[in-house]
């Protein structure tokens, strides 16, 4: 073993006289082992959140969705349908009516954002038919009888309509060019059943129909207000929009999933960076204990260095022991911490410790993720802090002069 290792190890295993050092030392490790645990843990639940939240908001809405600049939508959207499927990347597309109207129950009414779908195409291109609650995820027409309707979970709470119930949709179609001419219309269905994304948003004010009843509702021919498109992968959908919005031309534009939830996602971003940054503060006190450990050694090893330097110790050699005394210190800290704070994430995920109430997140336990790059960042940030913080005190040490150090001995 080289001189200035040996050395550091030496320093750092002996019994110090002052024995507040050791006390300092153990504090410098338990402040990083805290600190590098608390942000892998907190890190990770708010990646689960973030994860659980984008699967649920995929599962109801498109990776891309594709509308166009013309005022009365997209009129032949079969043969713009089977262009997109033919496009690398695309996995299924699914054309859509979206409008705003009012649902009326059994018992009591509310706003509705009705979705006009095609089932035969839906299957391809999302996961919403997979979300049934209660009933089936069926939208028929029959030639007899009444259209059926998919609510989510809240809006049939709210309006207390269950499957099989007969429930009316009332939507105000402009019937001139006068403001004043808007003419009232009223669709009765009957509730098929009921869906749950998890996401309170969407269960409590998203309905869905078959897409030839919403385009005579809407009265809009064959047209439909856009396609929904399925990616072989979610994380590149931005890069392939644009893509595709090249391939199809002008006046189709696409939008993809990162831009509609911009704010959501830009948020929840903000608040992972914020936490990240309020918890590093654990391992910068951390650090600053390790400046007041190493400064000690420093006072307490003074005639030890004068000798080392009186023997021909260059000041670099001295300053390395120093260095590497709060590098073994920091890397002690953080390798416990990150042991110990993966530990806690693994539990978590493999036996769901720490539950939630389904009934309020529609999940039952705490979604935990680790992400490579995040464990990196968090090991590196500890890792510099380490450096930076022994610096001073090997700087100091090397400053002093042999025959200041040893005039006491």
């Amino acid at each position: 073993m080289r001189l200035e290792p040996y050395i550091a190890f030496r320093y750092l295993k002996s019994k110090h006289k002052n024995r507040f050092i050791n006390l300092v030392t153990l504090f410098s490790i338990g402040g990083i082992f805290v600190g590098v645990a608390a942000i892998i843990v907190v890190i990770s639940i708010m990646n689960g959140m973030e994860s659980e939240i984008r699967g649920r908001i995929l599962d109801t809405t498109a990776h891309i969705t594709v509308f166009s600049f013309k005022p009365d939508n997209i009129g032949d959207w079969h043969e713009l349908i089977s262009k997109i499927e033919d496009f690398p990347n695309v996995l299924g597309a699914s054309p859509f009516i979206q409008a705003k109207g009012a649902i009326a129950g059994p018992k009591s009414s509310d706003g509705v954002l009705i979705r006009g779908i095609d089932t035969t195409y839906e299957k391809h291109s999302s996961e919403i038919m997979d979300k049934v609650y209660w009933g089936e995820f069926k939208l028929e027409t029959p030639d007899t009888g009444l259209p059926t309707i998919v609510l989510g979970r809240y809006l049939a709470a709210e309006i207390n309509a269950q499957p099989n119930d007969t429930v009316s949709l009332f939507i105000l179609r402009n019937s001139s060019s006068s403001i004043t001419s808007h003419k009232p219309i009223v669709k009765k269905f009957v509730v098929g059943g009921i869906f749950e994304t998890g996401m309170y948003d969407y269960d409590d004010i998203l309905c869905y129909i078959p897409l030839s009843i919403a385009q005579k509702l809407f009265g809009m021919k064959n047209n439909i207000t856009g396609i929904q498109v399925k990616t072989d992968d979610f994380y590149k959908a931005r890069s392939i929009s644009k893509k595709l919005e090249n391939a199809i031309g002008f006046p189709y534009y696409c939008v993809s999933w990162s831009e509609t939830n911009k704010n959501l996602f830009s948020w929840m971003t903000l608040e992972k960076w914020g936490m990240f940054l309020v918890l590093a503060l654990i391992i910068a006190v951390a650090a600053f204990n390790i400046i007041s450990t190493l400064m000690m050694v420093v006072m307490e090893k003074t005639v030890d260095i004068g000798i080392l330097k009186a023997m021909g110790a260059m000041n670099s050699a001295v300053v390395k022991i120093f260095l590497i005394q709060g590098i073994i210190v920091g890397a002690i800290g953080t390798a416990l911490g990150a042991i110990i704070g993966g530990t806690i994430v693994w539990i978590q995920q493999t036996y769901h410790i720490i539950s939630l109430p389904p009934e309020i997140y529609s999940i039952s336990s705490l979604p935990m993720q680790i992400r490579f790059w995040d464990i990196f960042a968090i090991i590196s940030l500890s890792t510099v802090l380490s450096i930076l913080s022994a610096i001073y005190p090997a700087w100091r040490a090397a400053k002093l002069k042999p025959v200041d150090a040893i005039r006491y001995v």
